[in-house]
């Protein structure tokens, strides 16, 4: 299997949080499609964090998207030159006040590789402790939720979590919690 050629890229939008842009692009075979749409993101994060007492730190927030409240992981955009965990601590912080603990990466995902340039970095922080207070951005409005771990399963069985990125690495840890 052979790459696409890029024949030319023109930007038809530009802002800080969502670029689009128009590739025109020659496939292995000769065909050309003269109209192929990427949409152009800042790498993404999320982080799974669990108390010392065993309780998920969970926030829920209104999603204009759906129109409706959800209860998520922690998540955010890596800055442009940060590294991927050391965005996941500062969001995680930022969102919820808790941080420490030890970290691992979970998965690294794309949302849709068809169409959409960045990924999506899950970690996964136990141990984490209250250490500070929320310092949300203007356009947040953030609660802090302390789940057991039969509450998230239960929120995952019951489908409610619809943010595939955020599903996904969750699934990934029951899994490996169950198989230890």
């Amino acid at each position: 299997m052979e790459k696409w050629k890029t024949l030319s890229s023109k930007y038809i939008w530009q802002r800080p949080w969502l670029t689009a842009r128009c590739d025109r692009v020659e496939l292995p075979d000769g065909r050309v499609n003269d109209e192929y749409y990427v949409l152009e993101y800042p790498s993404w994060i999320n982080v799974i964090a669990i108390t010392r007492d065993g309780l998920f730190v969970m926030v829920e927030q209104y999603r204009h998207g759906l129109d409706e409240v959800f209860t998520e992981l922690c998540a955010g955009v890596v800055e442009e030159g940060e590294d991927p965990l050391d965005a996941a601590r500062r969001e995680l912080l930022e969102e919820t006040g808790y941080g420490r603990g030890q970290w691992t990466l979970n998965t690294v995902l794309s949302a849709n590789p068809s169409t959409n340039n960045n990924l999506a970095y899950s970690f996964i922080a136990t141990d984490v402790e209250l250490i500070g207070e929320q310092h949300l951005d203007a356009t947040e409005d953030i609660n802090v939720r302390l789940l057991t771990r039969d509450e998230v399963l239960a929120i995952l069985m019951r489908d409610e979590m619809k943010q595939a990125l955020m599903v996904a690495p969750l699934w990934k840890y029951f899994y490996q919690q169950q198989t230890k």
